[in-house]
């Protein structure tokens, strides 16, 4: 009967009908067209190589508005002749303007060259498009990152009762916790009060965050979301290594008691953006402990010392805290985006879930069937526990420890480099791989010009957007005290130490233009003018 219906339905078909169906299936990744996609595959390899080969700086110096002049006359509706048109396109309008994070040069945020076992991972779970929301959309793929996130989980120091869940990154990790933090002082605080269930309690707007002037902005935008408010976090001075000071947060708790309103959480940050300190999780722990506060510690950075050879110790009190972030993407040299979230006790992952009838119903829960949505933010997600096992089964965890170990070590050289030299001011010895510092030509007595702090502003702010502009390096910036410095984030374990020597003469040579155009304008101003611009400088 059934073969009779088959036979039945394909001579009704029409030869349109058929034709239809096969465009349709063209462009489909199944076995028919595997063949086609591997070729497709080896095009764009062969393109990177192409582009990777071509390209000897991390940037080509190209302007917004020279790029996006490009786009104008570009329509998405119509299809190229091709795939190879299409990479053509692709390499003009991205990869020959592509910022390229593996070349040595490159020394500005916290991007990362990859470990190649994490694009063969990519190259998988992009093909197969597992989702790990639930389990019966990922099967092997939900058991595979539950055994990284307990891998993980173990590092940390968190025991059986821990868990987690893979993220987007930091600042989704970020808002988990602050949400967990919100709603369990709700519930073990306020009588059992459900914001899943009856929303904001009345006294939320006294619900005060603490988190050091040097944490990630992530904690404000959280707040935010939450319906908290950026007021609701209060900063907390640092100590002379950029660490939380746990006597100003101690202060900062008590001040806020005094006015009525409710400490719930710390936020701890285990490796700055900016500085790579380390706050002291122990010290902060206690204040949390004593009023009652959740400890959240932000290790997006900082992560890498979990699988350090040298350095581990550094990270050693972080199990103190009650959740934990990190990224993988920045210091376990994984592709965008791997990060994940950590609580010590997995009960309180129970806030943030929900069951729906068609996807993670109760029943399921009971039965035991792992959904992971049940743990997560995010419904449909990708695969991206793959990357990070991948890698381990084909390194080790010693092997990437050791390319973490290794960028540490060029920051310490960095440091002494950049200390003896007469025209660069550092502010500070690293305590991770990123270095701070600022271009200051007083001290060579180069130029017969005051230098003011306002000057070396507009100096160093001038000479980190020359060094784009020439594409020959990639630095970054940011301020400390209102002041214009530039930074170096290393994480490439190939930059070395005659890198960073071509970069700071790079800086050296763009900090002495700008000085000499300044001494240049005061020697052709008119009376008036010059004594108007000297006023100005001086």
């Amino acid at each position: 009967m059934l073969e009779n219906t088959k036979l039945f339905l394909s001579m009704k078909r029409s030869a349109s009908e058929v034709e239809r169906l096969k465009r349709s299936s063209e462009f489909l990744f199944n076995e028919q067209n595997f063949d086609r996609y591997q070729k497709e595959i080896h095009s764009g390899l062969n393109l990177l190589k192409e582009s990777m080969t071509e390209s000897d700086q991390p940037f080509n110096g190209i302007l917004p508005s020279e790029l996006t002049e490009k786009f104008k006359q570009l329509d998405l509706d119509k299809a190229l002749n091709g795939s190879e048109q299409a990479l053509a396109e692709l390499k003009e309008l991205y990869l020959d303007n592509a910022i390229y994070f593996h070349n040595p040069n490159y020394v500005a945020h916290l991007n990362c060259p990859i470990v190649y076992p994490s694009l063969l991972a990519e190259l998988i779970l992009s093909a197969i498009n597992t989702s790990v929301d639930t389990w019966d959309q990922s099967a092997g793929g939900t058991l595979i990152e539950q055994k990284v996130i307990d891998w993980t989980r173990e590092r940390i120091g968190f025991d059986d009762e821990g868990d987690g869940v893979f993220t987007s990154g930091g600042t989704q990790s970020n808002l988990m916790a602050i949400t967990l933090a919100r709603d369990f002082y709700c519930d073990q605080h306020l009588n059992g009060h459900s914001v899943q269930l009856s929303g904001l309690p009345s006294c939320a707007d006294k619900f005060r965050i603490f988190t050091s002037k040097l944490s990630h902005f992530s904690v404000q935008k959280s707040a935010a979301l939450l319906g908290l408010g950026h007021e609701a976090v209060v900063p907390v001075d640092h100590d002379e290594d950029y660490r939380m000071d746990v006597n100003a947060l101690e202060q900062e708790v008590q001040a806020c008691i005094a006015a009525g309103l409710i400490p719930i959480a710390v936020i701890a940050t285990t490796g700055t953006t900016d500085f790579g300190s380390i706050d002291p999780v122990a010290q902060i722990s206690k204040v949390c402990t004593q009023h009652n506060m959740w400890l959240h510690a932000d290790a997006a950075y900082g992560c890498g010392l979990l699988i350090s050879n040298e350095h581990r110790d550094k990270l050693k009190d972080i199990h103190y805290a009650n959740s934990v972030t990190v990224d993988y993407h920045k210091s376990f040299f994984q592709p965008v985006s791997c990060g994940a979230f950590f609580a010590k006790n997995h009960h309180h992952l129970g806030y943030l879930t929900y069951h729906a009838e068609y996807l993670n119903p109760l029943s399921a829960q009971q039965e035991g069937t792992p959904n992971l949505v049940n743990k997560s933010l995010q419904t449909t997600r990708r695969f991206d526990a793959l990357k990070v096992w991948l890698t381990l089964r084909v390194m080790g965890a010693d092997r990437l420890g050791e390319i973490f170990d290794e960028v540490m070590y060029r920051a310490q050289e960095g440091y002494e480099l950049l200390n003896s030299d007469g025209n660069i001011d550092v502010l500070h010895q690293p305590e991770l791989s990123t270095l701070v510092f600022r271009f200051h030509p007083a001290h060579s007595e180069l130029h017969p010009i005051k230098v003011t702090d306002e000057l070396l502003d507009d100096c160093n702010h001038f000479i980190r957007k020359r060094i784009f502009r020439d594409g020959r390096a990639v630095i970054a910036g940011t301020k400390v005290n209102g002041h214009y410095y530039l930074k170096f984030t290393l994480l490439n374990p190939q930059t070395g130490i005659e890198n960073l020597e071509a970069i700071i003469e790079l800086i050296k040579h763009y900090g002495h233009e700008f000085i000499s155009g300044c001494v240049t304008e005061i020697e052709h101003h008119d009376k008036a003018e010059k004594k108007s611009f000297l006023k100005k400088v001086h």
